[in-house]
């Protein structure tokens, strides 16, 4: 399945008018079912600027100051990633340049796993919600509101049916949910 799984303010922006999002920082309990889900990830689609915020994890030992950050950094490194860029002519790491369209990339990478894949990143994932590629959405919602931003979601031309599959609430009081598209 192809997973959007991303943090939200309450009123549905994934960064502020800033283009900050500090306000999505996990607690250790939260950090910890990130890693567990990028563990049993297949590869991850990304944009540019979700693919350099998390370079990092690949380059920066620095990183993996406890337990938790050096699994978090070694999952990270061992999970194939497909960058979507229109400016970067190269990347690092356990990672790949796209080089086919989006909808040409999704049916490619799925294909080439069992696992579940992840797309990441506001603009690329919201052309796979455009064209009606993702199967399955995990929202991790913030207690905040932030006023403006980057949208978590773009406008569909349809409404997208979902069913609730899971949803949870974290010591820091952030909701989990996760839904899956159903045939409506």
């Amino acid at each position: 399945m192809l997973t959007i799984s991303m943090g939200t303010s309450v009123d549905g922006f994934i960064a502020d008018r800033t283009g900050a999002f500090d306000w999505t920082m996990p607690d250790d309990e939260q950090f910890r079912f990130h890693l567990d889900t990028v563990r049993e990830l297949g590869a991850c689609l990304c944009g540019r600027r979700l693919y350099e915020t998390m370079l990092p994890w690949e380059t920066d030992p620095a990183m993996r100051h406890g337990e938790l950050y050096s699994a978090f950094a070694d999952a990270w490194v061992a999970l194939p990633k497909i960058v979507f860029s229109r400016t970067l002519d190269r990347v690092e790491g356990n990672a790949r340049l796209a080089d086919r369209p989006l909808t040409e990339e999704i049916p490619a990478v799925l294909d080439s796993t069992e696992k579940d894949v992840e797309i990441g990143g506001a603009t690329l994932a919201g052309q796979a919600v455009e064209a009606g590629l993702v199967d399955q959405f995990q929202i991790f919602r913030y207690p905040i509101i932030v006023g403006g931003g980057t949208p978590l979601l773009p406008p569909v031309p349809e409404a997208v049916p979902l069913e609730l599959m899971e949803s949870r609430v974290f010591g820091n009081r952030v909701v989990y949910e996760r839904y899956r598209r159903t045939q409506g």
